[in-house]
Parts: structure tokens; sequence; C-alpha cells
């Protein structure tokens, strides 16, 4: 066991190669599927929502991600496009995340979208009506700087086909960046042991 936690560093590729060693044949992908979420901490009530470009095939497509103050992620949505539409579906699926506490403010980057949405979704009661809505660029920071573990892994992995085979690999990577930031209760981020075990008991195996 010691020998294999030194080895693995819990990539989404990683963890394929090392069940593929146990005997199972995964898809990296699936890692997000392994039912993490119920596993995870209660977020903030302070949002930091903003979408960053993912190339896929010869286009860009648009990740939207939403992370509470201390960098927690709440949630994420691949999007063909970056408009009104697609900032109302991802405040729609921000808010059905099991694991986040109603939000008090939500801050965005100068998207025009974003405030036809927001106000759109409180009409609809998707989004609470004493909630905030704030453009101040500093308060971005945090989602800036956590989308960087995002970004190097779609790095690494060169180039999408397809839409659906980059939204399934987004998964993997989203739910690693979670258990890394210690996002899974009682797991530490940097225990990587404790992680390896916590992935064996997804599958209900021995780690």
């Amino acid at each position: 066991m010691r020998q294999m936690v030194l080895r693995y560093q819990l990539s989404y590729r990683d963890v394929e190669e090392m069940m593929r060693e146990r005997g199972l044949d995964v898809d990296h992908s699936t890692v997000f599927r392994w039912r993490i979420r119920q596993h995870l901490t209660m977020s903030g009530t302070s949002y930091r929502v903003d979408e960053t470009y993912i190339k896929v095939g010869m286009q860009c497509k648009y990740l939207y991600r939403a992370v509470d103050k201390q960098g927690n992620t709440i949630e994420f949505m691949l999007s063909a496009k970056r408009d009104v539409s697609a900032a109302k579906r991802f405040f729609k699926k921000m808010m059905r995340a099991d694991h986040r506490r109603l939000p008090f403010s939500i801050s965005v980057n100068k998207n025009a979208a974003y405030p036809e949405a927001f106000t759109s979704s409180q009409d609809e009661k998707i989004l609470p009506l004493d909630c905030r809505l704030r453009r101040v660029k500093y308060l971005n920071n945090v989602i800036e700087q956590d989308r960087r573990f995002i970004k190097k892994k779609v790095r690494a992995a060169q180039c999408f086909k397809s839409f659906h085979t980059a939204e399934r690999t987004l998964e993997g990577i989203e739910a690693i960046n979670m258990m890394r930031k210690g996002q899974v209760k009682r797991l530490a981020g940097n225990d990587a042991m404790d992680q390896a075990k916590f992935v064996a008991s997804l599958f209900q195996i021995a780690a």
C-alpha cells in the first residue's frame, strides 16, 4: 500500500490505472459518479461564479464554475454557448447541488449576460430574492486561482474531440480537485493514503 501511495498522485488518469491494477476496468471520468457529492462538506453562502473557455475540436466551449469564498467547489457546467440562457441553466444547476447553502451573494465577472440571468432567475424563484449580485473584480480572485488546477489538467489532456468527451473528463477532474481541496468529510486534502482508501470504499473494495 505504501509503495502504491508514493507512486500515485491521484490525478484522474492515475486513479484509472490504480483501479485497473486491482482488476477493475473503469474510465477515469467515472470518478465523479462515485457518489462523491454525498460525502462533501457544506459550502459557504458567498458564491463566486465565472466561466472559462475550453477547446473542443476547433471550437471554444465554456466551463461555468461556482466556488464559495474559501474556494470550495459548488458546481460546474460545460456549455456550448456563453449567453443569458447558459448562465440561467448554470444558476439552476448550481442551486440543485446537495452540498450548497443558500447564497447571500453571488460575485460574477463583467460578462454582460449575468445581470439579466440573475434577475430572471430570481423572478422564477431559482435564486433567493434576498440574494445580491456583485460585480467586483477582486472578489473573484479565489475562483481565478482555483481554475488554474482545472486548466492545467485540461492542457495535459491535450485536446477534446467531442463535447461529450470533454464533459465526462471535466467531471473527473473536478471531482479530484474537490478531494485535493479537502472538501470530502473527514478526509484531508493532502492525505494521499486516506484518499486512496476513500476511492476504494466507493467501489466497495479493499484498499
